[in-house]
């Protein structure tokens, strides 16, 4: 009964904005770093997963989640779907002894692999939508990875939980040095607290206007058939060893 009441919030969003014939590829990466040990305590990253699996199902047309999760190091988990989302955090994350968790943070590791997942090693012609939550002190070493991905059909919601470090994570809109915008932030004291549709209107405020200029800059292209990316410049060398 939740997911169908958060897919109508998410259904009034998309029309709102435009996006009811979006096909998108949806992932999500958790921090998992010592400070967020809290709210997985009391299942508020569980609700989180199961408000934004509404997205990926409506988004993406196999309804498929994909998640990682990252302190120091990071993990490429199993995906979400809304057959299975129930139990999914301590499943998969808590209980899985493969995952490491409760360290410091480490953002470009799992950004890179990423970028690897959906330009190298599954290339499409739909756009990536990937929502990304920290809850503070994220590494500006991120900043050429931004760069170097945005010349790829990738967008980057940064979604700052709390009210942690985000200084760097406000400058996203005025970073230059990128073919498009292609990140933006938005910070959530409360998550628990915020309606369905003003986490759905906030989370997909600045996507329509990044799909525009990838269309017009043919990041983005109408027809949906499989492709290899063109590596170029900089983001070409994030994958040497």
């Amino acid at each position: 009964m939740t997911i169908d009441l958060q897919k109508k919030s998410l259904n009034i969003v998309l029309e709102k904005k435009q996006l009811t014939s979006v096909t998108a590829r949806v992932g999500l990466v958790l921090d998992i770093t010592g400070s967020m040990r809290g709210l997985y305590k009391k299942g508020t990253v569980q609700k989180t997963v199961e408000r934004l699996l509404a997205v990926a199902d409506r988004f993406d047309d196999d309804g498929v989640l994909d998640v990682w999760v990252y302190d120091h190091k990071f993990s490429r988990l199993t995906p979400v779907t809304e057959r299975d989302f129930s139990g999914y955090v301590n499943r998969e994350i808590i209980e899985n002894d493969s995952v490491h968790k409760f360290g410091r943070n480490n953002e470009p590791p799992v950004m890179k692999d990423v970028l690897q997942k959906y330009t190298v090693e599954e290339p499409s012609s739909y756009p990536a939508f990937i929502i990304f939550i920290n809850d503070g002190g994220c590494k500006k070493s991120i900043k050429p990875i931004i760069e170097a991905s945005s010349d790829q059909p990738l967008f980057w919601q940064f979604v700052g939980i709390g009210s942690g470090n985000f200084d760097f994570l406000k400058k996203l809109d005025t970073m230059e040095g990128r073919y498009v915008d292609n990140a933006n932030f938005i910070q959530i004291e409360d998550i628990d607290r915020l309606s369905d549709n003003e986490l759905y209107d906030s989370l997909l405020n600045e996507f329509p206007k990044w799909l525009n200029e990838a269309k017009q800059k043919g990041i983005l292209k109408e027809e949906a058939k499989p492709k290899k990316p063109k590596k170029r410049g900089i983001f070409s060398m994030l994958f040497r060893r």
